[in-house]
């Protein structure tokens, strides 16, 4: 197989995998724009974990590129609590998906990461470069080890098969289709949804978990999507590219900041007994930029489209289903 750097996405059939998801409809929203057929596996007849339905849809969809933007995920408290599915699902479908695409002969394939693949002490901003140079954050470990296995995947078939698989490194996710379930979100949805409650039931403060301390960045999901699509058409080689904002903020500012987005006006409780995570993760997106790609969303605007999102599809429903 050819590999040539320069790739089209026009009039290809571009299966996103996880279509549904916060990555996946965002994709399915870009690749709008660039005259492809986007097909979608159902999730009701094609469970990605097994690998008969998976080699029998793919035969008979045929597609020529694939983005695997299907995963296990969540946040802090749904990762220590459910290591075992958020490891074994996600090595199971990326073995699946990468495997069945291969035999099926895809041209390109694109494995999505996240930064937490990275040592939980790495240097800061965190280059590609750090992989595998220690430990792991413990929290969430279980998805990080499954993630760092789809990178080595896609690099082993790529140095045996010659496939033109590639992989990228998304930061801390946020925006429209985004998960808000308390018990399994991740940071940004959940205090949306905190600080929308405390602003409805006028309470005088809400609670955020751990110190406010700690130290994140956040990439609005319409700009991952972009660069997903930049690097599926431009870029060809095994080493992992970083997608991030190129900068963070502390935790407690993100808080100040969508109370702010979402009119909330009493006070914040930090519970310091709970767990704050790394306490500092910015992936360094200098290798990104040097390709020519960089986000380009500001945080409080992404936050302000999110903050509708959730109004107008979650809160909503909601209020209906108590009427």
């Amino acid at each position: 197989m050819s590999i040539n750097p320069s790739y089209t996405l026009r009039n290809k059939r571009v299966w996103v995998a996880g279509h549904s998801g916060l990555v996946g409809s965002a994709l399915v929203r870009r690749l709008q724009g660039e005259g492809c057929d986007v097909i979608a596996a159902p999730r009701e007849s094609v469970d990605l974990r097994r690998a008969d339905q998976l080699d029998r849809w793919m035969r008979e969809a045929k597609p020529q590129a694939v983005f695997l933007a299907a995963a296990r995920v969540g946040g802090i408290y749904a990762n220590d609590t459910r290591p075992a599915e958020f490891i074994y699902d996600n090595l199971m479908i990326q073995s699946n998906v990468v495997e069945a695409s291969r035999r099926a002969g895809v041209e390109k394939l694109m494995l999505l990461g996240s930064s937490c693949i990275y040592p939980r002490l790495a240097p800061q901003p965190i280059p590609e470069s750090a992989l595998l140079t220690g430990p792991l954050e413990p929290t969430n470990q279980w998805y990080a080890v499954a993630k760092i296995a789809g990178i080595k995947l896609g690099q082993a078939y790529r140095r045996q098969y010659g496939c033109d698989f590639v992989s990228v490194m998304p930061t801390n996710l946020y925006g429209p289709g985004d998960n808000f379930d308390l018990m399994q979100s991740h940071v940004v949805p959940a205090l949306i949804v905190k600080a929308h409650q405390a602003k409805i039931s006028n309470a005088p403060s809400m609670e955020v978990w751990g110190t406010g301390a700690v130290r994140r960045e956040f990439l609005f999901v319409d700009d991952a999507a972009d660069g997903m699509v930049f690097f599926m058409q431009n870029y060809s080689d095994e080493g992992i590219v970083n997608l991030g904002p190129g900068s963070d903020v502390p935790i407690r500012d993100l808080v100040g900041l969508i109370c702010k987005v979402v009119g909330y006006k009493g006070g914040v409780r930090f519970d310091t007994s709970r767990p704050d995570g790394a306490p500092r993760k910015m992936v360094d997106t200098s290798y990104a930029a040097s390709l020519g790609w960089r986000a380009h969303t500001p945080l409080q605007t992404g936050l302000e489209v999110t903050y509708r999102w959730y109004l107008d599809n979650v809160a909503s429903e909601k209020r209906r289903a108590v009427a």
